[in-house]
């Protein structure tokens, strides 16, 4: 099956179905799904989304971004969650080019990790239900934000760490779409050349971040957000195929 999911407006929406993870199970296709912003759709994509059965997005975005561009239609059946899990807003496309892309990113994933414990914990509740399916879970770009709570799922799920930095990487595919849409907004371009990048060595020097501080991602996942073993075992019965 494919990854990504073509749309005419949206650049960076993926299943993250087909991972293998605990006892070599795969995750499930169709189920859980990581996108950029959902308002960006135009009328043939929402037909599009609508197809794929959506039931449940989480929006990761800041209330100031959605009361700006606008946030995923409303549709009977479709439940809608604002958990904005950063804490500290910057502008990335207004970075200097001195500014190293895996270091400057990996350090914002850091604080989100730090300040939004609540809204993490709020997503994860959200994605374990087993009735909140399909789900999609978003921010602006689906890099960033996105990017550090699938890189979270996944790794309770089990997939190795070197998958979770394939996964997250596979969004440089989606980079000159993502460049284009915000040239488009601004009337100009973007001053950071980092802008729309995740190369791996973002993801790869937040893991070792979790490594160091909290022995692994899953330590961070139980030490700061009280994720414990039953919390694992029914998120993995809810996401990976039997």
């Amino acid at each position: 099956m494919s990854r990504h999911i073509a749309f005419t407006r949206l650049r960076n929406f993926r299943d993250l179905g087909g991972y293998a993870g605990f006892e070599g199970r795969t995750v499930r296709w169709g189920r859980l799904y990581r996108a950029d912003a959902l308002s960006k759709m135009d009328d043939g994509d929402w037909a599009r989304f609508l197809e794929l059965g959506v039931k449940t997005v989480i929006d990761l975005r800041y209330p100031f971004e959605i009361a700006k561009r606008g946030r995923v239609r409303e549709h009977d059946g479709l439940a809608y969650h604002n958990l904005s899990v950063e804490h500290r807003p910057y502008r990335q496309a207004e970075l200097g080019p001195e500014v190293a892309v895996g270091p400057f990113l990996a350090g914002k994933y850091v604080e989100v990790a730090q300040d939004g414990v609540v809204e993490l914990r709020q997503a994860l509740d959200v994605i374990v239900a087993e009735d909140s399916g399909p789900l999609v879970f978003h921010c602006a770009s689906g890099k960033d934000r996105t990017g550090l709570l699938a890189a979270l799922v996944l790794t309770l799920l089990d997939v190795p760490d070197e998958v979770v930095v394939e996964d997250f990487a596979l969004t440089e595919l989606a980079t000159a779409g993502l460049v284009a849409d915000i040239t488009a907004l601004m009337g100009v371009p973007p001053v950071w050349p980092g802008y729309g990048r995740a190369p791996a060595e973002v993801m790869t020097l937040f893991l070792a971040w979790a490594a160091e501080h909290h022995g692994s991602l899953r330590g961070y996942a139980e030490t700061q957000l009280g994720i414990d073993d039953a919390y694992i075992t029914r998120l993995r019965a809810t996401l990976l195929e039997p």
